[in-house]
């Protein structure tokens, strides 16, 4: 019995790791996209789209999910794009067509953010550059070194340290005892990865950023509870914004938040990115610098 216990722990850690990589297709011929590819840091080539913009308008990376692609990222990209923003949509080492053995919960993708920040600032030269990552994607943003180059950062769902994320996660499957399994898992991040969890804390590296921050939340969220979001928000050191979202979970807050999440986010890049007068935006709508909570049921 303890044997098929520790070998399902062990299975278990192989499957969280395990790459997600499949094709992306093709993005939505509107945006005007090219696929392109280029080396990560740590030598991964990597799979992107590019949409180019609007000179001056500023340019955005777009950083999705763990288990996830650059494709579900295409419904931000599109309004982003009409706000005339240049795009880097990318895979993450081991998800959609990028390379990859094994996913690292953040600490091998911040090379990757590295290399893509890098990469965005040659395809859309001159132009200030802001990041908006989601769970994995913010997590990786805040454990790469590209802090100093960006002007404006969102962070959606953002967990603040591996153990918590993992510990939250095994309590919604198996209840009290969930978090008590924690350590087995956590065990296997050295000899799958290399790395311990005292290096998967995003949380310490919230005070490097230097540049305006938008956290942005569900309420209802319990993969990182709201009072988790709330200790990321007090450790950035400003000037920073709270974007709630009542009664939504762990999902994506950009469907769930419909045309408030897009001119929320929309008019926070551009207050902070453009280099002239936006007239698609009210400036006398300025969002709330702690919570906005918006009175939205959760879907099913």
């Amino acid at each position: 019995m303890i044997g098929l216990f520790v070998a399902s722990v062990f299975w278990a850690g192989d499957l969280l790791t395990k790459p997600a990589r499949g094709s992306t297709g093709v993005p939505d011929g509107h945006l005007h996209a090219y696929s392109l590819t280029f080396e990560s840091a740590t030598g991964i080539k990597l799979n992107a789209w590019f949409v180019p913009g609007s000179s001056g308008a500023g340019a955005l990376l777009l950083l999705h999910s763990i288990r996830s692609n650059k494709r579900t990222m295409l419904p931000r990209a599109r309004f982003l794009s009409a706000l005339g923003f240049s795009l880097l949509l990318v895979d993450f080492q081991a998800h959609g067509e990028s390379e990859g053995d094994r996913i690292s919960f953040g600490y091998r993708e911040a090379a990757d953010v590295r290399a893509s920040v890098m990469k965005l600032q040659e395809l859309a030269p001159g132009e200030r550059v802001g990041v908006l990552g989601t769970s994995l994607g913010a997590a990786s943003l805040l454990l790469s070194d590209i802090q100093p180059l960006l002007a404006a950062v969102v962070l959606e769902s953002l967990y603040p340290t591996i153990e918590e994320a993992v510990a939250n996660r095994l309590r919604l499957r198996f209840g009290a005892i969930g978090p008590w399994l924690s350590p087995l898992l956590l065990a296997q991040l050295a000899p799958r990865l290399g790395v311990t969890p005292a290096q998967i804390r995003p949380i310490e590296r919230v005070p490097l950023l230097r540049c305006p921050v938008m956290v942005v939340h569900g309420s209802e969220d319990r993969h990182t509870t709201i009072q988790e979001a709330q200790r990321i928000f007090a450790a950035v050191p400003g000037p920073k914004e709270f974007y709630l979202l009542s009664g939504a979970a762990h999902v994506d807050l950009h469907a769930f938040g419909g045309k408030e999440y897009e001119h929320r986010i929309g008019e926070f890049f551009a207050r902070h990115l453009r280099r002239r007068a936006n007239p698609a935006f009210n400036r006398t709508r300025r969002p709330a610098p702690f919570f906005q909570v918006e009175r939205r049921r959760s879907p099913d």
